[in-house]
């Protein structure tokens, strides 16, 4: 059996890294602890904020960026996921005539895709293309988005 020497030890180091975690300046042995207890209602607060965050930017991140590159078009975008969005935008460029060269998907968080895209009519610019993407994207999420 540990001495109370031994016990009286063991719980000086535990307040002591409970007070170190949680930034106490306190002295008594409860108010360490509901410093502690405060501390951690206080993480669980800010997480949740986190998390409300982390949802909103899932549910409303849509970006799409069109760069030409000589007769070519670097296509990227980043939105949620959602059923069929791969293929609305797959769709949107046949429509359009443009071949897809080479293409990268990423499916973690957000759809991720950078294609290069190479367009059979030499008259399409990279504004269309945006808007044809954007419209994709839309159809998908049920809304129809407007662009400016």
């Amino acid at each position: 059996m540990a001495s109370r020497l031994q016990k009286r030890m063991t719980l000086r180091r535990k307040l002591h890294v409970l007070k170190t975690l949680t930034n106490s300046k306190s002295v008594k042995k409860s108010s360490i602890i509901f410093d502690a207890f405060l501390h951690i209602y206080k993480l669980q607060l800010k997480l949740e904020a986190i998390k409300r965050q982390y949802l909103y930017l899932m549910k409303h991140i849509q970006e799409v960026k069109v760069e030409k590159v000589g007769e070519e078009f670097l296509v990227r975008v980043t939105c949620k996921k959602g059923q069929d969005v791969l293929v609305s935008i797959l769709e949107a460029f046949e429509e359009m005539g443009l071949n897809v060269l080479q293409a990268s998907v990423s499916c973690n968080y957000f759809l991720d895709i950078e294609a290069i895209v190479k367009a059979q009519d030499q008259g399409i610019d990279v504004r269309e293309i945006t808007q044809a993407v954007h419209k994709a994207i839309g159809k998908q999420d049920g809304e129809g988005t407007q662009i400016v």
